[in-house]
């Protein structure tokens, strides 16, 4: 089992070096030629960079992958809320979306030094914060992220727990970043649960093998938030509850199957 997890994390890694090459030539240049099709070109892109990781964690790792329904429209004023287990949960949101891509919330130390993730983050123009960052500093984040949400033409991503759970359970959420992107506009959000990766959250935890990941996903349902004027504290504490009863009903769900 750890060789089919070497060899699954060697394919994966390698293809991705490839695909940051090819990203930064021929991807690029496609933009700067056509830049009114930018989710035409950049939606298939990420699709298919989603379909290699997950291929290569399924087919060659062994690990069991869901293979979500592409419910999520693309457009403006949609929100993808999800709680976060493991890497593996952002080619899981890129697969939700429907004829485009989201736009996801991401840790700023993701854009330095990481092939092809660094440049995706410049890109799909993801945007950043930094927890460890000084209070001015990490509020002009939050403000910068809130524009994001704003101005986004795409959907919007975002794992309000802000880390992966060490436990699976759903963690506490960082609500200062839900209630900015809630406050930025209305929203249509599109809620999700994933369980059974938390063991293995990190690629370099994939080296013992995957044979051992049984990943599961659900999806919620829907729920309007149309006055961004509201205090957003009594909804960001109903969508928690809406994920814990989802994720205990999922397991339920696995446990009788």
């Amino acid at each position: 089992m750890k060789l089919r997890g070497y060899l699954a994390l060697v394919v994966i890694c390698t293809a991705l070096v490839v695909c940051d090459l090819f990203q930064r030539t021929v991807i690029v240049l496609r933009l700067k030629l056509q830049p009114e099709k930018r989710v035409e070109i950049l939606g298939p892109w990420i699709n298919t960079l989603a379909t290699i990781v997950m291929g290569g964690v399924s087919r060659i790792g062994g690990a069991s992958v869901p293979v979500p329904a592409r419910v999520v429209p693309s457009g403006p004023g949609v929100l993808i809320v999800m709680n976060h287990q493991s890497l593996l949960d952002i080619p899981l949101v890129v697969q939700t979306v429907d004829g485009g891509y989201p736009r996801i919330v991401t840790r700023a130390r993701y854009r330095r030094f990481i092939p092809l993730i660094s440049h995706m983050v410049r890109l799909y123009q993801y945007p950043v914060v930094d927890p460890s960052a000084n209070a001015t500093d990490l509020l002009a984040s939050v403000e910068s992220m809130r524009d994001a949400a704003r101005r986004s033409d795409v959907p919007f991503a975002i794992f309000p727990e802000g880390t992966r759970t060490k436990d699976g359970e759903i963690g506490r959420f960082k609500t200062r970043g839900l209630a900015n992107v809630l406050q930025a506009r209305a929203w249509t959000i599109y809620v999700f649960v994933v369980d059974g990766f938390w063991k293995a959250p990190k690629f370099k935890d994939f080296l013992g093998g995957m044979a051992h990941i049984d990943g599961r996903m659900a999806y919620l349902g829907t729920v309007e938030w149309s006055d961004p004027t509201v205090a957003p504290e009594p909804f960001v504490h109903d969508l928690r509850h809406m994920m814990i009863d989802g994720l205990a009903e999922l397991r339920g769900r696995s446990s009788s199957a």
